[in-house]
């Protein structure tokens, strides 16, 4: 069945406290798709983010990024007082993230928070706590150790403590407990929060696309907490890492530096880790995008303290008996595979013998650095998935005025687009009108955003994840715009379905218990 989405990351909703929550904006934004036709609300990784803020270098597989956690559904909740967070400094630009603002007002609000919830709701707390200790406990201590040691990467913490050698984990156990009491309280209030968000999805018949990167950040509780898994030295170094090649669009490569997985290892213990991780996203998601598909055929290893990517080399990946042993343990999931990037044969029939349908991305068709018919729309097949662009894109008002002017000048003749229509417009027509069973749009290319909304651009630093929306962006004539495109090109949700309240009745539901536990998923 034809269907379509949006793609809009959660950091770029709008709201009065410098970033995107799961508060009433993210009910809006529910009932905005609904009323518009969409089926899907695409979202980029909500880990918790380190350096760079990127949300494909989290400090875990499975916790919650805290800014993401609503303040006033805190207030709502009895823990908080509004003029415990209401004045203070979010930042001044509506339209962008501050995340040294963040970083600086958002931990004391809620530590406020996290000590009334351990007094108010401690077996509700201990409870979650349980069932999530095999990764919780892990991440809560690994953050609690690293406020300790100023934020280092755990890499240069001493050796004690980096190798985690038993002794000194049982001191930090104990010397830290109130801030590993602290983290772990986070964890539950974001899950809550994610949980009720989630079940409106549902009831509105919206699903969930998340992000799986393929990588774990080195920075992480994951590395830390389960070296074995990794290429590591002695010391707990890595001794390769991760990137791609040099090609058409950087002469140095990309050094993402993550530490590459021991798949020997790991084909010896069955996959257990990855299984788990693809496991527990799946209790966020409906259906989940895996990112640098083709790194489970082959991928870049990187030399450890190499400062670019020129002197990498390909290295063989699991392959299909990964996917083999996803299939068996998980059941049959909701994949897409993100095989963007360089091709080969054997790629190519990876993707095809898992049967994921793969992404097609139009503002690469016309690419002349690197242009490859696959990406226009007349070599579609239905199992694939529709973007103009992605997160790692420009926007397509950007692209038209960034681009290269033959590329911008092959488009517009393929396309048929036109500055009357809108080149944006013609653009999302393109998508929504082509084979692929699902099409996705970034929410900036629906407001028609230049190249300032561009949410990331690769090998950089310093300006990315930081875009906004502005309050009353998605309204109902907006809605209405895309609900009568999605009906010319038969992207409708089925009309049995739940029915889209209108846009002005959206809000935070406020008849769950104040306090109550909402996610509480099988102990994986």
């Amino acid at each position: 069945m034809r269907k379509a989405g949006i793609l809009m990351p959660l950091f770029s909703l709008p709201s009065p406290y410098g970033i995107g929550t799961m508060g009433a904006q993210a009910y809006q934004f529910i009932d905005f798709l609904a009323q518009g036709g969409q089926s899907y609300w695409q979202l980029l990784p909500v880990g918790p983010t380190g350096y760079g803020d990127s949300p494909y270098q989290s400090f875990s597989s499975f916790a919650g990024n805290p800014y993401f956690i609503d303040l006033d559904l805190l207030a709502q909740d009895g823990l908080l007082e509004p003029e415990e967070y209401q004045n203070a400094d979010w930042g001044g630009d509506a339209g962008s993230v501050s995340y040294e603002l963040l970083y600086a007002h958002r931990f004391p609000v809620l530590r406020l928070a996290c000590k009334r919830l351990r007094a108010r709701e401690s077996g509700a707390l201990a409870a979650f706590c349980h069932e999530q200790a095999e990764w919780l406990d892990d991440y809560a201590l690994f953050m609690a150790l690293k406020d300790r040691q100023g934020g280092a990467s755990w890499f240069t913490w001493p050796a004690p403590l980096r190798l985690r050698e038993a002794k000194a984990m049982d001191g930090a156990r104990k010397e830290l407990s109130e801030d590993i009491a602290f983290w772990q309280s986070v964890q539950y209030l974001f899950f809550r929060q994610w949980s009720a968000m989630k079940a409106y999805t549902g009831q509105k018949g919206v699903a969930i696309i998340g992000d799986l990167p393929i990588y774990a950040s080195g920075d992480s509780a994951d590395v830390w907490s389960h070296p074995e898994e990794f290429q590591l030295d002695e010391n707990g170094k890595p001794t390769e890492v991760s990137g791609c090649p040099p090609d058409g669009f950087s002469a140095d490569g990309q050094l993402w530096g993550n530490p590459l997985f021991d798949w020997d290892h790991m084909r010896e213990t069955g996959y257990r880790w990855w299984l788990r991780r693809i496991a527990f996203q799946f209790t966020l998601y409906d259906t989940l995008r895996i990112d640098h598909f083709r790194g489970f055929d082959s991928y870049y290893a990187i030399p450890y303290g190499d400062t670019t990517a020129q002197n990498g080399r390909w290295r063989p990946g699991p392959g299909l008996a990964f996917f083999e042993a996803v299939r068996k343990a998980l059941g049959e999931k909701d994949i897409i595979a993100e095989d963007l990037g360089f091709l080969t044969p054997s790629v190519r029939q990876l993707v095809q013998d898992t049967g994921y349908p793969g992404m097609k991305v139009l503002e690469l068709a016309f690419d002349s650095r690197d242009a490859t018919d696959d990406y226009l729309p007349h070599r579609y097949t239905p199992r694939c998935v529709a973007y103009t662009g992605t997160h790692d894109n420009d926007t397509i008002q950007g692209w038209m005025h960034t681009a290269p002017p033959e590329d911008v000048a092959a488009a517009k003749a393929y396309l048929r687009l036109s500055e009357a229509e809108g080149y944006h417009w013609g653009m999302m027509r393109s998508a929504w009108a082509s084979a692929a069973d699902l099409a996705i749009i970034q929410f900036q290319d629906l407001l028609g955003l230049g190249s300032e909304a561009r949410i990331n651009t690769p090998a950089t630093l310093g300006h990315n994840w930081r875009w906004r929306t502005r309050p009353g962006s998605y309204d109902g004539m907006l809605a209405q715009s895309v609900r009568r495109e999605m009906e010319v090109y038969r992207r409708m949700p089925p009309p049995n379905g739940p029915k889209a309240p209108p846009l002005e009745s959206a809000s935070v539901p406020l008849d769950r218990p104040k306090g109550a536990a909402l996610w509480n998923p099988a102990t994986l």
